[in-house]
């Protein structure tokens, strides 16, 4: 989901920059400072999981993780996503820096998205209808990040149309991945260290 150089339009990448950086300015403002370490580790996940990449069709997929991290770390998913981007950009030559804000907002928009989905209807139960919750939330995660890729794509040319339906096509199978990666996971969290789910949530897992 890495929108590279020269593809956008200055206005788009401006507009990117303002709402991404906003975003990790924020982000680092609700960040509590015992969470640091949990930060630092799921940024290098999203950062390592990036490096594996799988042929579909004419593209290369790989894992995100951005619904799972969301759901671990509330707004604070935002500057973890940046920082992860920052290096890939750096080390790698993905995305790019002129592009770094849009793929924040890419990326981090449906993390907050199935953070505050997960914060508010988690307390209504657990065991089976807990599983959809997590499921849809990596599901939906990716399923909003390809949308957003797509329509930015869409917006910088007509002549990307194509490729931008290519793109979304490619991330379905992503889609189901990442949702059961995410259900797996936070139920395992659930039962043995509760503690690693965002504080604002903790309360409402912890009641039922």
């Amino acid at each position: 989901m890495h929108i590279a150089e020269g593809i956008l339009q200055p206005e788009i990448l401006l507009a990117g920059s303002v709402l991404g950086f906003s975003g990790v300015a924020y982000g680092l403002k609700k960040m509590a400072v015992e969470e640091v370490p949990k930060i630092a580790m799921i940024s290098c996940v999203l950062f390592v999981s990036s490096l594996v990449h799988v042929p579909v069709g004419l593209t290369n997929v790989h894992l995100i993780l951005n619904g799972l991290a969301g759901l671990l770390l509330g707004w604070a998913v935002v500057p973890a996503i940046g920082l992860a981007l920052l290096l890939q950009a750096i080390l790698f030559q993905f995305g790019g820096l002129t592009t770094l804000g849009v793929n924040i907002v890419v990326m981090a928009s449906p993390a907050i998205v199935v953070y505050y989905m997960f914060k508010y209807f988690s307390y209504m139960g657990n065991g089976f209808f807990y599983s959809v919750l997590t499921f849809s939330s990596g599901f939906l995660a990716i399923l909003l990040g390809a949308l957003l890729l797509s329509f930015t794509l869409m917006s910088a040319n007509e002549s990307f149309i194509t490729i931008a339906q290519l793109s979304f096509g490619a991330y379905l199978p992503v889609m189901i991945i990442e949702g059961v990666i995410t259900m797996f996971i936070m139920n395992f969290l659930k039962k043995v260290k509760p503690e690693l789910i965002n504080l604002s949530t903790k309360d409402t897992l912890n009641a039922e």
